[in-house]
């Protein structure tokens, strides 16, 4: 999994279900052994929701997407959040360690098939959506919050994010 910089875990608990991006440098994902994996838990947006439905109901669906190639792979299994130092210690970047890791032990692992992909064109330049043409991340927030100053925030995002990348 060195070359793996990019998956989605989706994960069920109480409230629901919940499908969260998750990436980093290539192979921030470890492969353990030969049925289990783990990754970081890195800073996002101050949400728990995956970790909280992990200790409620420890099963996950993990789909990678991996740039250039077509097909996906995934990974059902149960997991569990670990915070043994020599583990978080391995995963320091820039001086930052992460609280928790989240340790997947696997049940299956396949590929999924290119046609998805191919028909969506996701990974064709020519096929890329220009961001000036959707709605920002604030007025997102503000749609639903009409108090929310969304050109405050999105003014400032930018800046936050690489400042609170790790």
């Amino acid at each position: 999994m060195t070359r793996i910089s990019f998956f989605a875990i989706a994960s069920i608990g109480p409230d629901g279900m919940d499908c969260s991006p998750r990436g980093d440098g290539p192979g921030f994902v470890r492969i353990l052994d030969e049925s289990t994996v783990a990754f970081p838990d890195r800073r996002g947006n101050n949400r728990l929701d995956t970790l909280r439905n992990i200790v409620v109901d420890p099963r996950v669906a993990l789909l990678f997407l991996i740039p250039g190639l077509n097909e996906t792979l995934r990974i059902n299994g149960t997991a569990h959040l670990s915070t043994d130092s020599d583990l978080l210690n391995s995963f320091v970047v820039k001086g930052r360690r992460p609280v928790t890791a989240v340790i997947v032990k696997i049940d299956t692992m396949y590929f999924q098939c290119a046609r998805a992909l191919k028909r969506a064109g996701l990974w064709d330049v020519s096929a890329q959506v220009d961001p000036k043409t959707l709605p920002s991340a604030g007025q997102l927030v503000q749609s639903v919050m009409q108090e929310f100053d969304s050109a405050d925030y999105d003014a400032k995002l930018q800046d936050r994010q690489a400042k609170t990348l790790y």
